[in-house]
């Protein structure tokens, strides 16, 4: 019964964990979006705007990964197995 539990908790977990994907596609999304508006207005720094947007990118991307990462850890290696 103990292991049926702490797989459940650990799909549970992982379901959670993958969620955080949601709020970096809406983050990245937002961004890109503010990102052309601004090119728009003020073309001749189209450099400066696409280096800024693409670092927030990869920071709002990170956390994304870290939710897939946690994600596999407890459905495939998973640590809370080895305590029953």
């Amino acid at each position: 019964m103990e292991t049926a539990l702490v797989l459940a908790g650990s799909a549970i977990g992982a379901g959670i964990a993958v969620a955080t994907g949601i709020g970096a596609g809406i983050g990245q999304g937002y961004a890109a979006g503010k990102g052309a508006e601004a090119v728009g207005n003020q073309p001749e720094a189209q450099g400066d705007i696409i280096k800024t947007m693409l670092l927030g990118a990869a920071v709002a991307e990170s956390s994304a990964i870290y939710g897939l990462v946690v994600a596999i850890i407890l459905l495939f290696a998973n640590p809370l197995m080895k305590l029953l």
